[in-house]
């Protein structure tokens, strides 16, 4: 399992059957026993037996158009295809007879007679069912000729920049387009034309490139030929061997063989018994990983005096002794507060442990934190408060026992879309559907899936809106009172009823301020409170908020008060934005909390750590990351370790960032290029991609995945050992061998972890969901059956409070952001792969009214300017938003989305209010004062990298050649 040489995975022809009773049948003269409703081919299968089979795939429902898997079955006329069939008690089936023989040779004759006969040069040649199947059937000599009509002239449409789509090739199975309609969800293919005129047509017979495919490669994976073949696989051939890893995108957490000639990647294929995602995969994780070997990546480590000067290529000890040096000296100079240290959401569990260790036990202090302070913190305060643990209760899978399910806050298409695929799959076959997003998402309204209730609340208000839908469940008798009285606090319930039941909580008293109809909110509750298994999913625009973490507490309100926690198909679910998000937090980046999510104050836990590590710690938690920011500012911090976060561009208020960075005496940055940060940096240590480096990935639902090297790292050293340098030359001993080791030691101090182990993961198939201790020694797939983690659950007030970020005559727009399918995060890693072919640039999406007011057309330039700032952006017209909302993403730094972000943030946690910036729009025809800066500014530190002396070169003699005005430019502000 961990490397293979590649070949198929076995497929048994069509998807397995749930059902408990069992048949019992017999085939070519082998007994069996199968689960009812099991299809013959699949039964053959189960019992060895493989019968041809062209058009029929594990992952597809049966289609019965290729005609090659015909059996014979006893008292039965005919031949019926196997894969249509079901099995039936006391059946005798025969698989091979020579009168199937002769049909199976005269089908394949028929397929052969109109395709390219060039399988030496086919790019598929040693991976095509078409090719196997015509050898299991025998095939020798064709009949029909080619000198009538055929399709062997089909031009190719290599439009897009992943696969080529070859027509002459295709069999017209249907499986890709199946695999669009069923897997993916997106019905972007059909078959065009009937007869010998059908072929499979993208759209109206667009270029795949301008038609609706979102390039998931679901129709590639399924095409049994080489219509439908990866660039890569053109260039490079057929691969050798695989590794299975997990992707390092969103929080999904999809499984993949990355499969390799040497020790080159030729393609990422979805694995077939990934947990996580079940074989699927989207754009991002199934094509876009070429950043890894991009030529923009830094392979050296670089120092330097200040940001003005060029930088040093030095070896890997000379960076590593400078930086610990110069963090010595910051402390030495300013006390030992004066630095810290942010661990990343990107990295693996085990580098994510070992820098928060560095922080806390080689430094000396806890001013340690991590993106997920900026995104999901307030997910960690508000089910810690109210059901005693800091993750999502159920498994991905659990969606598809859902009947009801409400969408907050989130756009699963765009940022977690292979869960997209799973949920809209539900949805077709009944479940119904809530969406909370101010945006008309994808789910709103789309191909095959409409949502029951689109409720578009106002930015800042989700707090309001929540708790009028509990004042419905509530005074309508909705409430689920057994659960309630078996499951949670009374007193705190019974106060809860109280407050949400208020008049002024109603959906008339709330309607004003939420902007969404009373009359559809009250449907909306009657329908999840009424319509069995309810499930939430949520995103950032529920934690991204000044209230957010008490949205997240009255997202658990609604759950308990509906009984919707402990099993299947129900639960609160946060959908985590990057690959680690609950892993960075499970291992204890935040200031006040050690791994586990337990306080640093507790003398019994701080005690084990000290006992373990061999250290005394702080029992003070240490600076958020504003916090360091406003130290930096004001003089008290000086010094950062920053591994693998690009906080300049993530981070709201760009300039103040860029201001405390700018005031720090040492900035070290880990990370594979020079992202926005780096061009504030003093040290660059080479970082590692996914591909280069062992360990654990954890995503939404808990499930702690392997991550396995595929190719040594770039830079010499993975991330876990550059850290475990770094705090040898501090003065604090740290001598792994291999990453595995690192989560033994998180097992042994971490007790959700307890049970934790590489060797488990192996065992269990690849992953493992905390909790896995002696309790669970095989993980927690859902959480909190019999009772809540805390023990009863906590209902909590929610009073709505609104945001200082409110709309006024001078800021009458409110901003709100997130991401795009394409791209992801700060884009570092997307913006170097062709995905750039979707999505080239940020834009402000606004709607006609708004426009029109304003005088802005569509792709005019749009000055958006904020109380912190002002940036530009072309202008997209459209009414996915509600007029007096303006959108944008944020994942290119030239568009400086962030530029206009407020401090405004989570009255618990400091999580930033992305979600509701007070702004005005107006039409230009230049970029921003700010951007203009940050043109100048990013161009000469892309010349200092340039510039840099080589390892080994000796400097120019006398003082380095710099123009003043490049001096100039380096040091000004951004």
């Amino acid at each position: 399992m961990l490397e293979t040489i590649v070949q198929r995975e076995r497929d048994f022809g069509t998807p397995a059957s749930l059902a408990a009773e069992t048949v019992a049948l017999v085939i070519d003269g082998v007994e069996c026993s199968v689960p009812a409703g099991t299809s013959v081919m699949r039964a053959a299968a189960i019992a060895g037996i493989n019968i041809p089979k062209l058009c029929a795939t594990d992952s597809l429902e049966a289609f019965g158009s290729c005609r090659l898997c015909l059996v014979e079955i006893e008292g039965r006329r005919g031949y019926p295809a196997s894969c249509t069939t079901p099995v039936e008690a006391g059946m005798v089936i025969r698989t091979e007879t020579p009168k199937l023989h002769d049909l199976r040779r005269n089908v394949m004759e028929l397929y052969i007679s109109d395709h390219p006969l060039d399988c030496l040069t086919c790019p598929a040649n040693g991976d095509c069912e078409l090719q196997d199947m015509a050898g299991v059937v025998g095939l020798r000599n064709v009949r029909y000729g080619y000198e009538g009509a055929n399709h062997l002239n089909d031009a190719t449409d290599s439009s897009n920049p992943y696969f080529d789509y070859d027509p002459s090739k295709c069999i017209v199975c249907s499986r890709c387009v199946r695999a669009c309609d069923e897997v993916q969800g997106t019905f972007a293919l059909t078959i065009d034309g009937k007869g010998f005129a059908s072929r499979v047509a993208a759209g109206q017979n667009d270029p795949f490139l301008d038609s609706d495919c979102v390039s998931c490669g679901a129709c590639v994976q399924a095409c049994p030929t080489s219509t439908l073949v990866e660039k890569t696989v053109i260039m490079m051939g057929q691969p050798e061997h695989s590794v299975i890893t997990t992707c390092a995108y969103c929080g999904v957490g999809c499984a993949f063989k990355a499969e390799l000639k040497g020790d080159k990647v030729v393609r990422m294929v979805p694995w077939k018994d990934g947990q996580a995602n079940r074989g699927h995969s989207c754009v991002k994780g199934r094509f876009a990983w070429g950043y890894a070997t991009h030529k923009d990546r830094i392979t050296k480590p670089m120092i330097r005096a200040s940001i003005n000067d060029p930088w040093r290529e030095v070896s890997w000890s000379e960076a590593i002794n400078h930086a610990a040096s110069e963090l010595k000296r910051i402390q030495a100079k300013y006390g030992r507060d004066s630095i810290g240290g942010l661990t990343s959401s990107r990295c693996t569990n085990e580098e994510t442990y070992l820098v928060q260790k560095l922080v806390r036990a080689a430094f000396g202090t806890n001013n340690v934190d991590t993106c997920a302070r900026v995104c999901h913190s307030p997910t960690g305060y508000g089910l810690k408060t109210t059901l005693g643990e800091s993750a999502g209760t159920q498994t991905f899978d659990s969606v598809m026992f859902t009947d009801v399910v409400i969408v907050m806050g989130a756009n699963p298409s765009a940022a977690h879309p292979v869960f997209a695929s799973r949920l809209k799959r539900r949805l077709r076959e009944g479940a119904k559907l809530i969406v909370i997003d101010p945006r008309s998402i994808e789910l709103v309204d789309s191909p095959h899936i409409k949502a029951d209730y689109h409720l578009p609340v106002r930015p800042g208000t989700n707090t309001a809106l929540l708790t009028s839908m509990a004042h419905v469940i509530a005074t309508e008798g909705l409430i689920d009172e057994a659960f309630v009285a078996e499951r949670c606090e009374l007193p705190a319930f019974e106060q809860w009823r109280a407050f949400v039941s208020q008049p002024e909580n109603s959906p008339e008293a709330m309607a004003e301020i939420t902007g969404v109809p009373a009359a559809d909110l009250r449907a909306a509750a009657r329908l999840f409170a009424t319509h069995g298994n309810g499930s939430i999913y949520y995103g950032l625009g529920v934690t991204e908020h000044s209230q957010g973490s008490t949205t997240v507490m009255a997202i658990a309100n609604l759950a308990m008060a509906t009984g919707n926690l402990g099993r299947e198909g129900v639960g609160v679910n946060p959908l985590r934005g990057q690959n680690n998000v609950q892993g960075s937090c499970d291992m204890g980046s935040f200031p006040h909390e050690l791994p586990g999510y337990r306080h640093v104050s507790d003398d019994a836990v701080r005690g084990e750590f000290e006992r373990d590590w061999g250290v005394t710690l702080q029992p003070e938690p240490g600076l958020r990351i504003p916090n360091m920011f406003d130290a930096a500012i004001s003089g008290s911090f000086k010094g950062l370790y920053c591994q693998g976060e690009d906080i300049v561009q993530s981070d709201p208020n760009t300039q103040h960032v860029a201001a405390a960075l700018s005031a720090m005496e040492c900035v070290i940055v880990q990370d594979i290029f020079l992202n926005e940060t780096a061009k504030y940096a003093h040290v660059f240590l080479p970082g590692s991609s996914f591909l280069e480096k062992d360990g654990t990935f954890t995503n939404a639902e808990r499930r702690v995945s392997r991550v396995r090297k595929v190719m040594e790292p770039l830079g010499g050293l993975s991330d876990w050992e550059a850290t475990c340098e770094l705090s040898n030359a501090m003065g604090y001993p740290m001598h792994y061998k291999h990453p595995s080791e690192i989560m033994d030691e998180i097992a042994r101090l971490t007790p959700t972890f307890q049970g934790v182990s590489f060797a488990k993961i192996d065992e269990l198939g690849g992953s493992v969901q905390w909790p896995c201790n002696e309790q669970a020694p095989d993980g927690t797939p859902t959480m909190h059956v019999d009772e809540f983690v805390r023990g009863k659950g906590k209902f909590m007030i929610t009073k709505y409070v609104p945001s200082d970020e409110r709309s006024t005559r001078k800021f009458p727009l409110l901003l709100t952001t997130g991401r795009i399918l394409s791209q992801y995060n700060v884009g570092a890693q997307t913006r170097r792969t062709p995905n750039v072919m979707w999505h080239k640039e940020d834009l402000l999406e606004i709607h006609p009214q708004d426009a029109e007011d304003r005088g802005i057309l569509q792709g005019d330039w749009v000055a958006v300017q904020s109380r912190v700032g002002e940036t530009v952006l072309r202008a997209d017209i459209t009414e996915r938003v509600q007029p007096g909302v303006v959108y944008t993403t944020f994942h290119f730094p030239e568009s400086g989305a962030n530029v206009v972000t407020t401090d405004s943030a989570d009255w618990a946690t400091s999580c930033p209010e992305y979600k509701v910036t007070a702004v005005q729009a107006r039409r230009v025809t230049q970029p921003s004062t700010w951007q203009a800066k940050w043109s100048r500014f990013s161009d000469v530190q892309h010349q200092l990298l340039n510039d840099r002396l080589r390892e080994g070169e000796a400097p120019a003699k006398g003082p380095q050649a710099q123009p003043k005005e490049r001096e100039g430019e380096a040091t000004e502000q951004v």
